[in-house]
């Protein structure tokens, strides 16, 4: 992952996952309508972990989950899951969770370790990566595998929002099911958490807006019980709930 990662080990050994900054909100901007099309234009093999080899988020990419056992053991993840109605969206805004892609924000992977989550998470992903001129944190071109499409965007730095970084579980859906509760600090980290973060492609990510699974699930149906379980595992660990419909069709898409 070029020298960031070098001397990230160096440091102190922290296998941990990032966040950046996106031209637009990870959560998009789209109406939760159908999937929009890929933004590659060719067909990538398998090159992510699977989220039940990836607990941290700090692994790249989102690896299928193929096998009996392994989509059995992300039905008892995703059965852990709370379930409530989605409440209000009064008071959601963006700044809730802090600024976007900061790095100043404690108990998350490569938090604080000087460069943005944005530049963190596509490095985490990318391949054949390309910074820019003094620079060991901003990207100017790389190869990424959208799991969302299936394809390969060959991104530039000129075209940054042919590529978006995601919230899995996005932001305005975790403020209507108890982050609007929680303090600045804990809902920057939940922004920031590379668990809850995927680098795809720009309109497909738009589509998607603020749904849930219910509403919306990638286009790529080979993707979509280890998403749903991504989905989970972000949940559990801020202790939030999906609601009755959504935690149906995760565990469908599994089942």
């Amino acid at each position: 992952m070029g020298r960031r990662w070098v001397r990230w080990v160096a440091a102190g050994g922290l296998v941990l996952g990032l966040v950046g900054c996106a031209p637009l909100d990870a959560s998009g901007g789209g109406d939760g309508g159908p999937p929009g099309g890929g933004g590659g234009d060719k067909k990538a093999g398998d090159t992510g972990v699977s989220p039940l080899d990836n607990p941290d988020g700090t692994e790249p990419g989102l690896g299928p989950i193929k096998s009996d056992k392994d989509r059995a053991a992300a039905v008892k993840v995703i059965e852990e899951v709370g379930t409530k109605g989605r409440g209000a969206r009064t008071g959601y805004d963006r700044d809730e969770f802090g600024y976007a892609w900061a790095d100043s924000v404690d108990e998350v992977p490569f938090g604080r370790n000087g460069c943005d989550t944005r530049n963190d998470v596509l490095a985490r992903d990318g391949k054949d990566l390309k910074y820019r001129s003094g620079s060991d944190c901003v990207l100017v071109s790389m190869t990424l595998h959208d799991p969302y499409t299936g394809t390969t965007i060959e991104w530039r730095k000129e075209d940054a929002a042919e590529v978006q970084i995601d919230h899995v579980m996005p932001l305005s859906y975790d403020w209507q099911m108890g982050a609007s509760r929680w303090s600045k600090a804990k809902r920057m980290q939940i922004a920031n958490d590379p668990l809850n973060l995927m680098p795809v492609d720009g309109s497909t990510n738009s589509s998607k807006g603020d749904s849930g699974p219910a509403s919306w699930l990638p286009p790529n149906r080979g993707i979509r019980c280890a998403y749903v379980l991504r989905f989970a595992q972000v949940a559990l660990k801020y202790e939030l709930p999906v609601t009755s419909a959504d935690k149906e069709t995760m565990l469908a898409q599994c089942a």
